[in-house]
């Protein structure tokens, strides 16, 4: 599990990810960097959508690449089984 995950972790919910853009926010400030922040919210994609039609319409939107990138290392070699 990467740290960096939000989903499906026992955390304070929203709380946990609001302190976590802060502090992010903040360390970006303090030494002069720029910052782009992306908020991902596709409901039921996973069994709804196929992952090949996502990073399709993200390109469509004109995405910027590394996003569209990140996007599709994050689906690579993922499945879901259900016992």
């Amino acid at each position: 599990l990467n740290p960096r995950q939000r989903g499906f972790i026992k955390a304070a919910g929203c709380s946990e990810n609001l302190k976590l853009l802060q502090t992010i926010i903040r360390s970006a400030k303090k030494d002069h960097k720029p910052l782009a922040v992306v908020f991902v919210d596709i409901a039921k994609a996973f069994d709804t959508v196929s992952h090949q039609h996502i990073l399709q319409v993200l390109q469509q939107r004109k995405v910027d690449p590394h996003i569209v990138s990140l996007v599709s290392n994050m689906y690579e070699n993922i499945y879901t089984n259900i016992d």
